[in-house]
């Protein structure tokens, strides 16, 4: 089988499917941040890059939920700006310091530097703002893609006795 033949990875995942996936990786960025140390940017690294990833899940997620074509959304890459740019006209609605950061962590490649550039940790985004970017993103694509809950339907109503 080719490469050509095989599916790329997530191709056929739901938007759904995506969502829980970044719900994980948000659980596991908020643990990977109590480990991190105060005066060490390197050991924020992981943290950096499971809450980056989420981030881009989410984005995703609501991409695929409001229609996007797949391979299109692919072709951004790790782009959170071009992603936040369809989000935002998706219906997404974040704080303006919120957007202005998800663009900042493309401009100044993030993903890139926390993956592969240990000597580019010191000045990447400051903890708490890609924490609050992570958990503004994680709130509003939340509200947005969460599948209506079931309606309750009324109990039943009890047997009917009969008197004899």
């Amino acid at each position: 089988m080719t490469i050509e033949e095989r599916k790329y990875p997530g191709e056929l995942a739901s938007p759904q499917q995506l969502y829980e996936l970044a719900e994980e990786y948000r659980k596991a960025a908020n643990l990977l941040l109590q480990q991190g140390r105060p005066g060490k940017p390197l050991t924020r690294a992981p943290f950096r890059l499971s809450a980056i990833h989420a981030i881009e899940l989410y984005l995703t997620a609501l991409l695929l939920h409001n229609g996007h074509n797949p391979n299109q959304i692919r072709k951004m890459q790790h782009d959170l700006s071009a992603r936040t740019e369809q989000a935002l006209g998706a219906g997404l609605r974040l704080r303006a310091k919120t957007a202005k950061h998800l663009k900042s962590l493309s401009q100044n490649r993030e993903y890139l530097v926390t993956r592969y550039g240990p000597e580019l940790a010191a000045p990447a985004s400051q903890i708490n703002r890609l924490t609050a970017t992570l958990e503004e993103v994680a709130a509003k694509v939340t509200a947005l893609v969460r599948c209506p809950s079931t309606p309750l339907q009324p109990d039943p109503p009890p047997p009917a006795t009969f008197k004899v």
